[in-house]
C-alpha cells in the first residue's frame, strides 16, 4: 500500500511539529537577575536561581573557593567549589552564576552550580 505524496507530506510535517512540541516542552528557561534584585527580598529567590554580576576586587579566596558577587547596592558571597571556573573568570568581570540561594549561619549565600563568562573576543576593540 503505497502512500500518496500528500499522506507522505502529512506524515513528515506532523513529524516535525511533533519534534518541535518535545523540543519546547523540556526546554527550562531561568530568567537571569542582577545581585540588587535579588538581594532586595532574597527570601523570594532562595533556591535555584540565575544571577549576573561583577566580581568583587580582591575576593576570590582561592583556599576556600568563594568570591563576592557585587551589584551597585548589594553584595553576595558565591561558593564556587562545586563547579569548574571557565576562560575569562577574573576580578571585575561581569558573570552569570546559576546555583542554589540559601541563608548559612546568619548570611546569604550562592552555591554555583555553573558560572559564566562573556567571550573575550567580543568585547576587544578591532585595531
Amino acid at each position: 500500500m503505497a502512500l500518496t505524496r500528500t499522506n507522505r507530506l502529512l506524515a513528515v510535517g506532523g513529524s516535525i511539529l511533533v519534534l518541535l512540541v518535545m523540543m519546547l516542552a523540556t526546554v527550562d528557561p531561568q530568567t537571569q537577575y542582577f545581585v540588587d534584585e535579588v538581594m532586595d527580598n532574597p527570601d523570594d529567590f532562595e533556591g535555584q536561581v540565575h544571577i549576573r554580576g561583577e566580581i568583587a576586587n580582591n575576593s576570590i579566596d582561592s583556599e576556600k573557593y568563594t568570591f563576592i558577587l557585587m551589584g551597585i547596592e548589594h553584595e553576595l558571597l558565591v561558593d564556587f567549589s562545586g563547579t569548574a571556573v571557565p576562560d575569562g573568570f577574573n576580578e571585575g568581570k561581569t558573570i552569570a552564576v546559576k546555583g542554589e540561594l540559601m541563608y548559612d549561619s546568619g548570611a546569604w549565600i550562592l552555591e554555583a552550580k555553573e558560572i559564566q563568562t562573556g567571550c573575550p573576543s567580543k568585547y576587544v576593540s578591532a585595531e
